[in-house]
């Protein structure tokens, strides 16, 4: 229960939304209200105190000075005062319009840190601070004090970024779960402030079967070969593919059930639950920005976090770029599933040993998946047997088997495609399996109906439709074929990491969904995708942009207003338009432009542009490297 609110106070816009988001909560919940404004006396004497050498002849007499500072002190102190008891009487107006109790507060001194300090030593259930205050300008993401606070304190913290009364928004509240405790925590919070403000709350998890690949796609070119031998790429990249991907997927999927089974049996509340993959904070604020909630809340510090860390990684990026007010719970929640697990499981040394093997990276997730395990299946005590028990329920069918055999069957070169596989793929959350249709999808319950049938032998023939394939070979070994038309929208994407990253992703579903042919609606779904993670992080990137908008009116505009002596093709406009706009993008049209004039080219077409840009960026770095020798 929310008894006592915290709210500081500057009389900036987001001080008033904040105090009129906590008169909300207090009406509701039947909550005292506390305000407080910091005010800085000290501060001001000694700026006055600096500029005491400023002052006229006359008064520089030690007698006048002393005499000037005492007033000085006496009108700041009380003109300040004023101002603070001016921006609390806001409040409690406020709070006696509604019979709510109140209680003000006037601290002297460094703003955050006085509100550290008082947060610390009492007994708030909640603070309630706007994302900005007075010193906001036009790209500020989070004010200063604001962000100190949150990293110093250890109270559930709602962060107001939205201006609007909360009777006006029909948002619903997200809650982001990873199966820490302070995630399920803040998901109670969720489903309480959901009834009382009959809102929807929905829970999202997200976990990365990508960031392995893309490291080892990264790192493999930067081994020696002798390292690259030892390290085992190719065998590793497998068993991510064969095991451990769908497995971390049923991990957070059950997580997400767990928090289902909270929501219903506590609550009594249907909870919506969604799985989604990629980069945690990419993922989630691409999904904040496509369903526009009222409220994100997540767990201050997440699953894999040290209990001493200040703020998690997730936490931190979406408290910056989250267009919501964000709720970041402190507080610590363990499911009843694994309070009675921690209470009534044994383990043997010889599990315990094995669990000490597992990373430590993944030790608690594992952990927490083979406690589950054991107690819907009737376990008191944890062993090995148990382990390989609760591995094989969580991933894909005999997995246990394939973790022992993959590396070897590699090693011997006994692993072999079949011409006719066929890939059945969950429209839900992406899962594959192969050669033939599931009963129910094995990560979020599907129904058959839910899967598509991919055909290997139609996607070559779909492939010479969009201009033959032309087979390239991954970091591992594994060969793919890619049609021309999935390479020229790859090629839309600019070049460097973004571009690599991409790259890489399309690679890796295939390789999941045993794909070995990559077509233009497969690489574009994903390209779209990516490119719909990165302009929701850089809205300000105008490369991006124009990417997002390609098929868009703006684009339509440009083309159609385009001008040159030489004919272009769409997309050979639409990459040059990726060059910065003014000197840069001009000098390359008219590079383009001569090349083609001098090789009698009547048309510009996308190769043709694409090769240009890529000779003037190879011309460049050579004349920098000479001279920077």
């Amino acid at each position: 229960m929310m008894k006592k609110i915290y709210v500081p106070v500057d009389n900036s816009d987001y001080s008033d939304a904040s105090i009129a988001l906590a008169v909300a909560f207090a009406r509701k919940f039947g909550s005292q209200l506390v305000g407080s404004h910091v005010y800085a006396a000290k501060m001001h004497d000694v700026r006055f105190k600096q500029m005491e050498y400023t002052l006229p002849e006359e008064y520089q007499d030690e007698v006048e000075l002393e005499k000037q500072r005492r007033i000085h002190d006496t009108l700041i102190t009380m003109g300040l005062q004023l101002i603070s008891d001016s921006y609390l009487e806001v409040m409690k107006e406020k709070c006696t319009e509604f019979n709510i109790p109140f209680e003000a507060k006037m601290p002297e001194g460094k703003h955050y840190i006085k509100l550290v300090e008082d947060i610390e030593k009492s007994d708030y259930d909640l603070v309630i601070m706007g994302a900005l205050g007075m010193g906001a300008v036009k790209d500020s993401l989070i004010g200063g004090v604001c962000e100190r606070v949150v990293r110093r304190i250890h109270t559930d913290t709602l962060v107001v970024r939205d201006l609007d009364p909360i009777e006006e928004h029909d948002g619903n509240i997200l809650v982001g779960i990873d199966g820490s405790p302070e995630s399920f925590s803040g998901l109670k919070t969720a489903i309480q402030l959901g009834h009382k403000f009959n809102k929807q709350v929905e829970a999202v998890g997200v976990y990365d079967p990508y960031l392995h690949y893309i490291v080892f796609n990264s790192v493999v070119n930067v081994l020696t070969e002798r390292a690259a031998r030892t390290f085992r790429f190719k065998e590793q990249e497998q068993l991510h593919e064969e095991v451990i991907d769908t497995g971390l997927a049923k991990i957070y999927q059950s997580h997400l059930e767990v928090a289902r089974s909270i929501a219903k049996e506590e609550h009594d509340y249907a909870l919506k639950i969604t799985l989604l993959d990629g980069k945690g904070y990419e993922k989630i604020l691409q999904y904040t920005r496509k369903t526009d909630p009222w409220l994100l809340v997540l767990g201050r510090i997440g699953v894999h976090s040290e209990q001493d860390v200040d703020i998690g990684s997730t936490a931190e990026n979406l408290l910056r770029l989250a267009p919501c007010n964000v709720l970041l719970s402190s507080q610590r929640y363990f499911p009843q599933i694994d309070v009675k697990a921690e209470e009534t499981l044994v383990w043997t040394q010889e599990a315990l040993d094995r669990m000490e093997k597992a990373p430590p990276l993944v030790r608690g997730i594992a952990k927490t998946a083979v406690h589950r395990f054991a107690i819907e299946r009737g376990h008191s005590v944890i062993t090995e047997s148990v382990i390989d028990m609760a591995m094989e329920a969580i991933m894909p069918q005999r997995a246990s088997e394939k973790l022992t055999r993959v590396a070897k069957e590699i090693a011997e070169q006994k692993v072999l495609e079949s011409d006719a596989v066929k890939t059945y793929i969950c429209g839900e959350c992406g899962y594959a399996a192969h050669n033939q249709q599931p009963i129910k999808c094995p990560v979020c319950s599907s129904e058959p109906e839910r899967f598509q049938m991919v055909d290997k032998n139609s996607l070559e023939h779909i492939a010479v439709d969009e201009g033959g394939a032309e087979e390239e070979e991954t970091f591992d070994g594994v060969r793919l074929q890619w049609s021309e038309e999935s390479k020229k929208a790859l090629r839309r994407v600019p070049r460097g990491y973004m571009r690599r990253n991409v790259k890489a992703r399309i690679e890796k579903s295939a390789r999941s969904q045993k794909i070995s042919t990559i077509t233009n609606a497969f690489a574009t779904e994903i390209i779209n995708d990516s490119m719909g993670e990165a302009a929701a992080v850089r809205e300000d990137a105008p490369e991006l942009r124009e990417v997002q908008a390609q098929t868009g009116s703006q684009t339509a505009e440009v083309i159609q207003n385009f001008e040159s002596p030489v004919e272009w093709t769409k997309e050979a406009i639409e990459r040059l338009n990726l060059v910065p706009a003014g000197f840069m993008r001009n000098i390359t049209q008219t590079r383009i432009e001569q090349r083609a004039q001098e090789n009698n080219v009547t048309q510009v077409t996308l190769d043709f542009a694409a090769r240009v840009i890529e000779d003037g960026r190879s011309l460049a770095n050579e004349v920098l490297g000479e001279y920077y020798q």
